[in-house]
């Protein structure tokens, strides 16, 4: 996968938890531990997204 590729899946996945996480809060009962799984993820992402940004520009 070239590196314009895998940026365009971690937005995709970064996005699809985003909304995972604003689905699991509207829930009256919401499994906080799951929700904070959920945000790690999407950090951990958005890191990934900035260190790829950093080495795009780079090159």
């Amino acid at each position: 996968m070239s590196l314009q590729g895998h940026i365009v899946e971690l937005q995709r996945r970064h996005e699809a938890l985003k909304k995972e996480i604003e689905e699991e809060q509207l829930h009256p009962n919401a499994d906080e531990l799951k929700i904070l799984e959920l945000k790690r993820k999407k950090l951990l992402i958005k890191d990934e997204l900035a260190k790829l940004s950093v080495s795009e520009t780079r090159h």
